[in-house]
Order: C-alpha cells, then structure tokens, then sequence
C-alpha cells in the first residue's frame, strides 16, 4: 500500500494513476483534518463489489463455506470437458 499526500499526487497524478492499476497497488491518499481518501483501480473496485455482494447474502456464504469444506475434505470430482464442434 502507497501513502502520499495530496500535494505530491497532484503533481504526479499520472504515475500515481498507473501505479494503481498496472501493479495493483492500493493508495491512501493524506488530506488536512484527517479526511483521507483510498484510491484503487476500476478492477480492484470491481472486485471487491462483488464479494461484499456474495459475502453479504447468508445463502451465498454458507453455499461457499460448505462447497470449501467439501473441497477440503477431498469431496470434489475431475470431470473432462466436450470439445464443441467447430464445423456448424
């Protein structure tokens, strides 16, 4: 995770911007008063939507949960995929 204060992203907003998205970095970007900001990329965003999404509803976790604890267990199957045919 990168720390900068304002003033410094201001004037390098370009390489601060790549930092987030082409090597995945979080950024806590230091305000007055203590009014910090986090900047993360579209993608990062994106997925943590979805687990507060999927984490959020009880059916789902539990379904997750018991499906990892299977997986555990060593209650899974291999099965091998179809080849579709190109030639329609």
């Amino acid at each position: 995770m990168l720390a900068v204060n304002d003033t410094n992203l201001r004037d390098n907003i370009k390489m601060y911007m790549d930092k987030v998205t082409d090597d995945y970095e979080t950024m806590i970007v230091t305000r007055k008063d203590n009014k910090n900001i986090v900047m993360i990329s579209e993608e990062a965003y994106n997925n943590l939507m979805e687990n507060v999404y999927v984490m959020g509803n009880k059916a789902n976790y539990d379904w997750l949960m018991e499906s990892k604890a299977q997986l555990e267990r060593g209650e899974y199957a291999v099965h091998t995929l179809a080849e579709a045919d190109t030639d329609e």
